[in-house]
């Protein structure tokens, strides 16, 4: 849990937790910035305990102390993908257990469930966590784990958080919150009751996409050390480099997410007031369906923007290619603004019956918004519009 390290009595802000490292495993040199340590194998009996980077590495160590303190969390593993912290947690489980899943998750965690997993004889049932009635399928279906993302991955459902765990906790069930799009600057699932934070490093943390990584945090010392050991024992771990790319992109975690959120908020109003646009889905705006949930348990709306395109297939598209400042491009949470056409990139791998029903539809797209000037982003929206018109 985070500690009071100031002279001032009082406890640090998240931007100096952010920046702030601690041990940088090289104290006899006095480096500010960690260095990157390139071994696969430590000697015998050195005070760290380090033996072989698979199974720890300073780098690692660093990251997830930082991690730690700005989720304010007891524990922390880092794993080599998004991915691969998902498989972290589903691999600790066993044949016959029942994951209860929110309908609408990131597609590679469902393709992960349905079509990996589920060899291995884990079952899913999904559900739409925003219907009251999800409360009572909880306690009808007593699953194994809960397995949510709050906001959705595309659609920026939000969930509540808070009732979900509280009626899971009942059971002792422990509830997973994807926390990518958010980041613990603007929303702490395990403050809001839940077991496992999981978070897509390559995203927000780290910021500047050119490093993989991702990140469960726990205050659940079991947990803890079932996450060390599928990251020994399944090679899950993350490179030292990406390590230390990461640690260096958080430095600058609030700085980039606040300039990304005011973007957000300002792009947001502007898209929903065009008549192209069927509708804008942002987390603060007052037309969310469930925006007093997000007043409740987000700080702010995030950097995502999801709309829909009055218009079929190709003007979407058309629209997506004639942007400037926006890349057509997977990920997200990076300096620079990118737009992504779910129903056939990160969505792509779901049967297209189950995308419709969902609402993921070939007029659905989504925005990162980065830190570009304001006035540049809006100009360049209303030009790809304009062509379309």
């Amino acid at each position: 849990m985070r500690e009071d390290t100031s002279n001032s009595g009082t406890t640090p802000g998240e931007s100096t937790l952010a920046i702030h490292h601690g041990n940088t495993f090289a104290p006899d040199t006095g480096a500010v910035m960690p260095p990157i340590f390139t071994t696969a194998t430590f000697s015998h009996g050195n005070p760290n305990g380090f033996d072989y980077t698979r199974s720890g590495n300073p780098n690692f160590r660093i990251l997830e102390s930082v991690l730690s303190s700005v989720e304010n969390c007891s524990h922390t593993t880092v794993f080599a993908s998004g991915v691969s912290a998902i498989t972290a947690v589903a691999s600790s489980l066993k044949s016959g257990d029942l994951v209860l899943c929110e309908e609408n998750l990131y597609g590679c965690t469902v393709r992960l469930f349905e079509k990996i997993f589920s060899k291995f004889g884990i079952e899913t049932a999904w559900l739409d966590f925003t219907d009251i009635d999800s409360l009572k399928q909880i306690r009808e279906k007593n699953p194994t784990m809960i397995w949510i993302e709050s906001p959705t991955n595309p659609l920026l459902k939000v969930l509540d958080i808070k009732a979900i765990c509280k009626e899971a906790n009942k059971n002792n069930i422990p509830v997973l919150v994807d926390n990518t799009f958010s980041t613990p600057l603007l929303q702490k699932p395990l403050e809001l009751g839940a077991t496992l934070s999981l978070t897509s490093t390559t995203k927000y943390i780290n910021g500047h996409s050119d490093a993989l990584g991702g990140a469960i945090c726990t205050n659940d010392d079991e947990w803890q050390d079932r996450m060390n050991f599928a990251q020994k024992a399944l090679g899950l771990h993350p490179s030292p480099f990406d390590s230390w790319l990461i640690t260096r992109g958080i430095k600058t975690l609030p700085l980039r997410l606040e300039r990304q959120i005011n973007n957000a908020e300002s792009i947001a109003d502007q898209l929903a007031e065009h008549p192209l646009v069927k509708w804008v889905r942002y987390p603060f705006r007052s037309d969310h369906p469930q925006h007093k949930i997000a007043l409740k348990q987000m700080k702010r709306g995030g950097a995502i923007i999801t709309i829909s395109i009055n218009g079929d297939l190709k003007k979407t598209y058309e629209f997506c290619k004639n942007l400037r400042y926006f890349t057509l491009a997977e990920s997200l949470g990076g300096v620079e603004s990118l737009i992504c056409h779910p129903a056939t990139m990160t969505h792509a791998s779901i049967k297209p019956e189950l995308r419709l029903s969902l609402g993921i539809d070939d007029s659905l797209v989504r925005f990162s918004i980065g830190c570009e000037d304001l006035s540049d982003l809006t100009q360049d929206v209303n030009k790809a519009l304009a062509k379309i018109k």
